[in-house]
């Protein structure tokens, strides 16, 4: 197959590129602007991962337009070359995030729940609208809701490891917000599932089955590490250093499960945080 990835220089782009390749794919890798009808015709697959990363810095109100601006508009510009080429993919993945449904309490969240009113859920509300304008009885979307991808060498998880290092780790803020994640070899398999079967479309909840508290998710990270995990991050403190960023990644977070996924057959490789972090620290 032929498959396009926008915006695959990145942590997630880069594998999923490796791995399709490793399978005898032709994989073509773009930046986030560029692509034209005539990079699309033909393809198999479009997979888009382009946009600005959500935790770089501070979210100044510019700062929140590049977040917003990067992802609607790299959307957009494959959309309309997806809709302008002679012979457009079969399917189009298109990245979103658990962010969608807002900051939650405990109750399990699946695709069917609706969006939050924070400034993360409607960038995602606006991203997926870019991109279910591909949509058409020729070509499948699928809007691939990413929680906490896990591995070492990018990603949230390396910047967590500093304090635990030191044996200053612990819970953020009250530590009982929930925190979906995924191992990036599952989601680098999830995505390519998604590519390969025609059953998915629409939302999927790319997380593990079994999302975790902060707290047990900071319990777990220092046994792997072999470190304690009883400090906690006060969240005022987190607020005055991060500012509205804070909440939207830290002190707030969703039960997300993965219901479309597990429905349609998609086996999990890590299915619980343990055996996550002890594949990535062994």
């Amino acid at each position: 197959m032929k498959i396009l990835i926008a915006g695959g220089t990145g942590f997630l782009g880069r594998p999923l590129a490796a791995a399709l390749a490793a399978e005898g794919h032709d994989v073509a890798v773009r930046g986030r602007s560029g692509v034209a009808a005539s990079d699309i015709d033909g393809a198999s697959a479009v997979v888009n991962l382009a946009g600005e990363s959500i935790a770089g810095r501070r979210w100044t109100a510019a700062q929140k337009q590049r977040i917003l601006d990067s992802r609607v508009q790299a959307t957009r510009s494959l959309v309309t070359a997806i809709q302008g080429a002679a012979a457009p993919p079969p399917v189009f993945i298109s990245g979103s995030a658990v962010g969608y449904y807002g900051p939650l309490g405990d109750a399990a969240v699946t695709e069917e729940a609706p969006a939050g009113s924070d400034f993360l859920a409607q960038v995602c509300v606006q991203w997926e609208r870019e991109a279910l304008l591909a949509a058409s009885d020729r070509t499948r979307v699928v809007c691939v809701r990413t929680g906490l991808v896990l591995e070492k060498d990018g990603g949230a998880l390396p910047q967590m490891l500093p304090p635990f290092k030191f044996g200053a780790g612990g819970p953020v803020g009250s530590g009982r917000q929930y925190w979906p994640w995924i191992h990036r070899d599952d989601w680098i398999a999830l995505a390519r599932w998604a590519i390969k079967t025609p059953a998915v479309s629409g939302p999927i909840n790319a997380t593990a089955p079994t999302p975790v508290t902060n707290a047990d998710f900071a319990r777990a990270l220092g046994r792997a590490m072999h470190r304690p995990a009883f400090m906690p991050a006060p969240g005022f403190a987190l607020r005055l250093l991060l500012g509205e960023m804070a909440d939207g990644l830290l002190l707030s977070g969703q039960r997300a499960v993965p219901a479309k996924a597990t429905r349609l057959g998609f086996q999990f490789k890590y299915v619980n945080l343990k055996d996550a972090l002890q594949a990535i620290f062994s």
